[in-house]
């Protein structure tokens, strides 16, 4: 609750800014206005700043072009002198501590900061949290990095000219989009309190980075603030926080950019909302940083798109703030990777080398020439590789000791449901840029090579995946070739020897309706082929492929979204399905069915599957109509994301010259956060042995 005086304040304020701007034009919103600050603008330091002259740091020295016989890359015309090509290195002294030893080419043992500026990193980045430590100094793992751990590795950078990225997180372990926790020591505060919190943590950290000759060139007010921060979840509180902490690096570093960061640039309208929010509020920043993905989120053509959008509409500069790609499906740790083969993800490029390459010069390009003030790139702990090799229980002591895990079992004090229950190892070693024993990998030299362009004479690097539908009752033919990725992400039709006699191919008929993994040899590589044998299916377009032709859809509530969305982790079969959701409850209820025509005369089956959330009270079922009326149905449920559930109709009977239509019923009283499904895999099959 505000207090009498902090409303007198307000009311003062809102004035103010009625009286120069000649009214109040504002986004649509409930949310009251601040204007810089007000009304809880923190107190300034009492420590004056002495008037001096500007610190004087090593420039950074681009390096010439390095060699590379294999690695292909595009020179990028957009990368400037000053476009900053970074690197998240929070965990760097967590891993030395853990006896982490890092290489250069030559295997020579090196400074991970000298190797990262010859390979034409210009910018590093280290996350500061406020106190990552249980009541015992037993550290949350993670790096548990302090302003302590930005200090020291801002030196290392500061001595190669290497500018230092300050990532404050304002709460005491990691903050994304489903976590924003309050530091321990700002619980319970007010928003008064809490900001003055901030600005003093804020002002206070980058005086000692200032005190011990770090260049620091732009410092992040929140990491990954998808309408949280330090506990706070309305933007008139957040951007009182930010508002603190801009004011704090105005006062310390003048010259540095100050950014904010989002995730989720799939989800552009919510881009565009967080701009609007901080133009409303009037926040003092310079950059609008997202994160992007490529397993999650969405095209390299979206995200332009959303950032041009805000850039020219705000006059902001722009950025990637993490991106990361996979160089091997493998894990070195013993602790599982969130990346691999099986995956639940989008894999746009191999799992190699060159495919980590490629992903990371696709973003740079995009961000330096095709979005508008696109400023730069930083790539998330590409230093962040395995410690220890001998077992999980060797490398858990390291990590519990060192914190050069994710987490550590002391992360329950803080956070127990989830770094408190999945504490362990690196999830990411497989995305770094060092092999598991320290070593660089080729692809490091990508940050070096898109200033100049390295266009060796292209090579397969890895064979596509292959899938193939047959019927059951059929011809078996497999395809005798395949696409092989080539290493500048081209694509080429190579020669494929499958490890499968045709008799053998033939023996699959036994065992029904099935699916099955045969491998072969392409190009020197394994080759993998997914076989599904199915009974015909008598349905035009049955996993939403084209679209919707051949189905129709009737919205009986008044649905906000109803159509075939394009995501292949959403989807049961292929990269398409048929999506729904809406806000208000009772507002999901329509059928979606499709007419069928030339049927034999016999017995069918008929299934389709669903999955959905919020869905609160339900009322979900498959049918067939004959002659509009329906003859069969079957019910199914909706429960929780990527739990999909069918809707079977064993048997029904058809006479030739009778209407069919079969379709499925769906209606949601929803839990009033917005019921949602998809819906994929109609199927409709004859029965064994009844046609006429």
């Amino acid at each position: 609750m505000f207090n009498k005086t902090l409303i007198s304040v307000l009311l003062l304020a809102l004035i103010l800014c009625l009286s120069a701007c000649g009214g109040d034009v504002s986004p649509s919103s409930s949310e009251p206005r601040g204007h810089q600050g007000t009304p809880a603008v923190p107190a300034s330091s009492s420590e004056a700043e002495p008037e001096s002259a500007a610190p004087s740091y090593p420039d950074y020295v681009i390096p010439g072009k390095l060699a590379s016989d294999t690695l292909y890359v595009r020179k990028i015309g957009g990368v400037t002198d000053d476009f900053i090509l970074g690197m998240d290195i929070s965990s760097l002294l967590a891993e030395e501590a853990s006896g982490v030893k890092y290489y250069d080419f030559d295997g020579k043992e090196t400074v991970l900061l000298k190797i990262l500026a010859d390979c034409g990193i210009n910018t590093v980045r280290v996350r500061v949290w406020n106190d990552p430590f249980d009541k015992d100094g037993n550290g949350y793992g993670g790096g548990s990095c302090t302003i302590d751990t930005a200090i020291e590795i801002g030196k290392r950078a500061t001595a190669y000219g290497i500018g230092l990225l300050v990532d404050f997180h304002y709460s005491d372990f990691w903050a994304d989009p489903a976590k924003q926790m309050a530091p321990k020591s700002w619980e319970g505060m007010s928003i008064e309190d809490k900001t003055q919190a901030a600005y003093d943590f804020t002002h206070e950290s980058l005086r000692k980075l200032k005190d011990a000759g770090v260049k620091v060139s732009m410092v992040q007010l929140g990491n990954e603030t998808n309408g949280k921060l330090a506990g706070e979840k309305t933007w008139f509180n957040i951007q009182y926080i930010m508002g603190a902490g801009a004011k704090a690096v105005r006062e310390l570093y003048p010259d540095a950019l100050v950014a904010v960061h989002f995730a989720n640039p799939e989800n552009a309208e919510n881009y565009l909302n967080y701009a609007s929010k901080l133009a409303y509020y009037s926040l003092d920043y310079d950059v609008f940083a997202s994160s992007y993905y490529p397993y999650w989120h969405g095209t390299l053509e979206n995200l332009s798109n959303v950032l041009s959008q805000i850039a020219e509409k705000y006059g902001k500069k722009v950025m990637v703030m993490e991106t990361s790609y996979a160089y091997t499906p493998e894990d070195t740790d013993f602790f599982g990777n969130t990346i691999g083969e099986g995956s639940a993800v989008v894999k746009n490029y191999p799992y190699t080398v060159q495919g980590q390459a490629n992903s990371v010069q696709d973003v740079i390009q995009t961000i330096a020439e095709k979005t508008t003030n696109g400023i730069g790139v930083v790539y998330w702990e590409g230093a962040w590789i395995s410690v220890g090799t001998e077992s999980w229980e060797a490398n858990h002591e390291i990590w519990e000791k060192y914190g050069s895990g994710w987490a550590s079992s002391y992360a329950a004090a803080y956070d127990p449901e989830d770094a408190g229950k999945y504490y362990g190892g690196c999830a990411v070693d497989n995305q770094a840029f060092f092999d598991a024993s320290g070593h660089p990998l080729e692809s490091l030299k990508v940050w070096n090579l898109v200033r100049y362009g390295n266009e060796v004479t292209p090579l397969a690097d890895a064979i596509e995946d292959v899938t193939l539908i047959l019927d059951i009752n059929g011809d078996y033919v497999l395809p005798d070739t395949v696409n092989a990725v080539m290493t500048d992400d081209s694509k080429q039709n190579v020669p494929v020897v499958w490890n499968i006699t045709q008799e053998e191919l033939e023996g699959y008929r036994a065992g029904g309706p099935a699916k099955y993994e045969i491998t072969g040899t392409a190009a020197g590589m394994e080759a993998h082929l997914q076989l599904s044998l199915i009974e015909y299916n008598f349905l035009t377009n049955y996993s939403f492929e084209d679209g919707d032709k051949g189905w129709t859809v009737t919205d009986l509530g008044k649905a906000d979204e109803l159509y075939v969305e394009e995501k292949t982790t959403d989807s049961l079969t292929g990269a398409k399905h048929y999506h729904f959701w809406s806000a208000a409850q009772n507002s999901v209820k329509f059928t979606l069915e499709q007419t069928v025509s030339e049927l034999p005369a016999g017995s069918y089956r008929f299934e389709i599957s669903i999955m959905g959330g919020d869905a609160g009270e339900t009322e979900v079922y498959a049918y067939v109509k004959i002659d509009g009326e329906i003859v069969a149905r079957a019910d199914t449920v909706i429960t929780s994301y990527n739990d999909w559930h069918s809707a079977v109709i064993d048997k029904f009977d058809y006479a030739e010259g009778q209407e069919l239509v079969v379709g499925i019923y769906v209606q949601c009283h929803g839990e009033g956060n917005g019921a949602w499904g998809k819906i994929d895999d109609a199927m409709l099959n004859s029965v064994a042995g009844s046609k006429e």
